[in-house]
């Protein structure tokens, strides 16, 4: 079962990934649609991916807080989205956020499933997160940033979407060959994520080194 959670895990992040065109460009390579979200969920919810992505780990490093308003930006078909919701209780708020309209079906009836009143399935546009203005303490990006096109321009939006005091945080995977997450050459370095938050006017403001394939990197928006 691990060989075959990886292996799907892979083969997804293959054809739903994106590279850069060239150097220091900040556009996706290409996209792929998730029709069959049951079939995506037996890979991306497998339990045995919490061994490597440790998510409570990552959310106690974040300091999610009952009653916070966070978004899950690309939340599939929701391994973080009901995790963020336990952690913000029935007074915070979670924004599911992604621009597969499957997927975004999915998540509003996995929440009513779960009964998860806090959790607000968004179905966002590629280059606009469709969150509301000053609104969030936290955006959560897990192994989603390397899909999105105009990143630089695309922090914008994302900043306005921050209260004061407000943080992104992105997972994603690191470099070289490694058993889970996409191709090498799929992949943005920790390096080039630094240069690109730089690039928009935001500060580092945290990093978590404790995932096995994974970085975990803080930002906070221009003032």
């Amino acid at each position: 079962m691990v060989r075959v959670a990886i292996a799907a895990l892979a083969l997804v992040a293959h054809l739903a990934g994106v590279t850069r065109t060239s150097a220091g460009s900040h556009e996706p390579r290409s996209t792929h649609r998730f029709d069959d979200p049951e079939r995506w969920a037996a890979v991306f919810d497998d339990p045995e991916r919490d061994s490597w992505q440790k998510p409570e780990e990552v959310l106690r490093f974040l300091t999610v807080r009952e009653g916070a308003a966070v978004a899950d930006l690309g939340a599939g078909t929701g391994y973080f989205t009901v995790r963020l919701a336990r952690a913000v209780g029935p007074a915070g708020k979670v924004y599911a956020v992604d621009i597969e309209p499957s997927l975004v079906r999915y998540i509003g009836e996995r929440a009513r499933r779960e009964r998860l009143e806090q959790v607000v399935p968004v179905l966002a546009e590629p280059h606009d997160p469709k969150l509301p203005d000053s609104s969030l303490d936290l955006v959560l990006v897990c192994d989603t940033w390397h899909h999105i096109g105009d990143r630089v321009r695309y922090l914008g939006r994302l900043a306005r979407a921050l209260r004061p005091g407000g943080r992104v945080a992105v997972v994603d995977f690191r470099e070289g060959e490694l058993p889970v997450g996409p191709p090498p050459g799929e992949k943005l370095t920790r390096a080039e994520i630094l240069s690109e938050f730089a690039e928009a006017g935001w500060t580092p403001a945290g990093e978590y080194g404790g995932l096995p394939f994974q970085y975990v990197l803080v930002f906070a928006p221009p003032r």
